[in-house]
């Protein structure tokens, strides 16, 4: 039997399930998918939509084998800000019930969590635990989230380094894809007006609104599309309404459609229609620190040109037009007008081929089947050690 099939998973996640799907997402799904019986805990609520110390756990609705849990905790969140060794004693409690909610035993502890809500010593020994982080740790409570686990994996080697002390594995794992988003289809043809795509939280701190405002502007007959939550309402994942003056200025140019949240079915048939898509975070300020992000795959899939702040994953590929410098986007304007006067160029069908093919080898399944054979390794490694033990 394949050693990630038929297992009980339980994935931590620090942000909620729901329209937007980012890594975390999209492992359990593609998890469900080959057999396992997953469980993607969200964090906890706050308000009252549930009774205190309440646990819910339903069917995921679309995909199979996958259960959601909701919960609030019995005791007050803010006393983790205070006395965290009391935060941590009462949620040891807490996550008892949630394990007593799932009713099996549990595998795998998949997680994602930078904030060491759910430290892997609360949980249960026996279980292989997963810790993959996708973000850059940016406190003690990120690197602390790690202790107790079997295995690091995550996106970066500038996060990999940040554990380097622990006595851990660490392996590097690309962002994953899905199926979805891969255009099987090598020959670029524009129709019509220039149309570029920008997705993510809109609501997030980091986004260099200065300079990707001045590239809309200086780009009046190129059609901006805009996917992701500009609304604290209807986000999943988190933000800040502190960009609300940016993203007013951004609705109200003419050359500009913003569509919210939408599905990665949607998200996938609008990426098919675009010439060329944008990134432009400002990494001094940036939670990945200019290093890698998730939908860079998803660009790639589609084969068109992506114009970019500096990423140093993909430094030296030539799968992306990335500003040269590491601590500002002062040339992004003018590489991003080089490139979309020239986009028969850079999308042309060997360079749309080199992506399309890069982002088809990162696929989830294939992402799965690589953690896999190191789990497999590890698994055998402590079986072998608890023997000698015994």
């Amino acid at each position: 039997m394949s050693f990630l099939k038929g297992r009980v998973i339980l994935i931590l996640s620090p942000q909620s399930w729901g329209t937007m799907f980012l890594s975390k997402h999209h492992y359990a799904v593609a998890l469900a998918e080959r057999g396992n019986e997953v469980y993607f805990l969200n964090p906890p609520v706050t308000d009252n939509s549930l009774n205190k110390g309440e646990i819910v756990v339903r069917k995921n609705p679309v995909h199979t084998n996958l259960y959601l849990i909701d919960h609030r905790l019995p005791f007050s969140y803010n006393i983790r800000f205070h006395w965290v060794w009391l935060f941590h004693y009462l949620m040891k409690f807490h996550l008892q019930q949630v394990v007593k909610g799932i009713a099996k035993s549990i595998d795998i502890i998949w997680s994602f969590d930078l904030n060491n809500l759910y430290p892997f010593h609360l949980l249960n020994s026996n279980a292989i635990k997963v810790f993959h982080p996708v973000d850059e740790p940016l406190n003690d409570h990120a690197i602390h989230s790690a202790k107790g686990a079997s295995v690091i994996f995550s996106v970066t080697n500038e996060i990999l380094d940040k554990y380097k002390k622990m006595e851990i594995p660490r392996i590097f794992i690309h962002h994953g894809v899905t199926e979805t988003f891969i255009n099987h289809s090598t020959h670029y043809k524009r129709l019509g007006a220039v149309n570029v795509g920008f997705s993510g939280n809109l609501l997030r701190k980091d986004i260099d609104w200065e300079t990707l405002l001045q590239i809309v502007k200086e780009n009046a007959p190129v059609q901006f599309h805009f996917w992701g939550s500009y609304q604290i309402a209807e986000s999943n994942i988190g933000g800040s309404d502190t960009t609300n003056i940016y993203l007013k200025q951004l609705q109200e140019m003419k050359n500009v459609t913003l569509y919210g949240a939408v599905s990665p079915e949607i998200l996938a048939r609008s990426y098919a229609q675009m010439d060329a898509f944008l990134i432009c975070y400002d990494i001094n300020k940036d939670q990945s620190g200019g290093t890698n992000y998730h939908k860079v795959m998803e660009f790639l899939a589609t084969g068109k040109v992506i114009i970019s702040n500096n990423l140093t994953t993909y430094q030296g590929t030539g799968l992306l037009q990335m500003s040269d410098s590491r601590h500002h986007n002062a040339e992004l304007p003018a590489l991003f007008e080089k490139v979309i006067t020239n986009l028969d160029v850079y999308n042309a069908d060997e360079m749309m081929q080199q992506r399309i093919a890069f982002a088809k080898s990162n696929t989830y399944p294939q992402q799965i089947d690589r953690i896999e054979s190191h789990l497999a390794g590890l698994f055998i490694m402590e079986s072998n050690k608890s023997s000698v033990e015994a």
